[in-house]
């Protein structure tokens, strides 16, 4: 074990820096580096890892409980693209008027949507009524 007074002579005569890397331990730990050269890679290891970073985004799809076969696919064809780009998708399946009475007409449209996704998508949260809508919320698998 070397003192710190030692230790900075030994770094000053090689023309580095030395550097307290673990402060806290007893007795605290020091690296003798070129502090300039530990700077410039730990950047370098951030931006990297900056880089390889997704931030998986919400995307919603808006249904209504009479949706056409024709406009269900259009929408399960945006589904599997968010899937593809890793995004999470949220269902959001609103009633007007007096379709607030026919809710299992609702719930049969997210129960396919649920079918036609499973390979592709698990659910994350199953369908919630919240007012007027029914949500329900989808992640890639």
């Amino acid at each position: 074990m070397v003192s710190f007074f030692e230790a900075l002579k030994i770094a000053e005569d090689a023309g580095l820096d030395l550097v307290e890397i673990a402060p806290n331990s007893v007795p605290p730990v020091c690296k003798i580096l070129d502090y300039g050269r530990f700077r410039f890679l730990e950047q370098k290891k951030a931006s990297e890892a900056r880089k390889k970073q997704r931030t998986i985004e919400i995307k919603e799809i808006k249904l209504r409980p009479g949706i056409d076969k024709h406009d269900y696919e259009v929408k399960m064809k945006a589904m599997h693209g968010f899937f593809e780009e890793g995004d999470k998708v949220k269902v959001t399946l609103r009633f007007r008027g007096r379709e607030m009475a026919h809710q299992d007409l609702g719930v049969k449209v997210l129960e396919r949507v649920k079918v036609d996704t499973a390979e592709v998508a698990k659910v994350e949260s199953d369908w919630q009524l919240e007012g007027r809508q029914m949500v329900m919320v989808l992640a890639p698998r």
